[in-house]
């Protein structure tokens, strides 16, 4: 499946249908923080957009209110974002995460807690022969 590309506002939008599940337009712009709040129409329209590439589909209409439902899988999705970014630094995470390290987006810290996490095989699995 090719992966769909969302602007950062549309992919926001779906942010919310996935913490929510199936709803209308008002309910996400309600759901928003105060000061993420944009009109109905920018919802409405994110939200349209959302369906016209296959992020979101329409499930039925109450009233005057559409309700859609997320149609694509959060954690596939999030996967497809993290192989991008690997892209763009040529497919080594080595340099990936130096970067951030130098940006200060995370520290050792992070680093040693993120390994720290990884099941004890995990662990083993990565560590070259030789090294502790």
């Amino acid at each position: 499946m090719s992966r769909i590309h969302l602007s950062k506002a549309e992919a926001r939008i779906l942010e919310q249908y996935w913490r929510l599940g199936t709803c209308s337009v008002r309910e996400i712009l309600d759901s928003l923080p105060e000061e993420e709040r944009v009109a109905y129409t920018t919802v409405q329209t994110l939200v349209y957009r959302l369906e016209q590439k296959g992020a979101l589909r329409r499930v039925r209409k109450i009233g005057n209110a559409q309700l859609f439902e997320p149609a694509i899988d959060q954690r596939e999705f999030r996967s497809g974002l993290v192989r991008d970014l690997l892209e763009l630094f040529g497919g080594s995470p080595q340099l990936l995460v130096s970067n951030l390290l130098e940006t200060g987006t995370i520290t050792l810290k992070d680093l040693k807690a993120l390994q720290e996490a990884l099941p004890p095989k995990a662990t083993r699995r990565h560590r070259r022969k030789g090294h502790p």
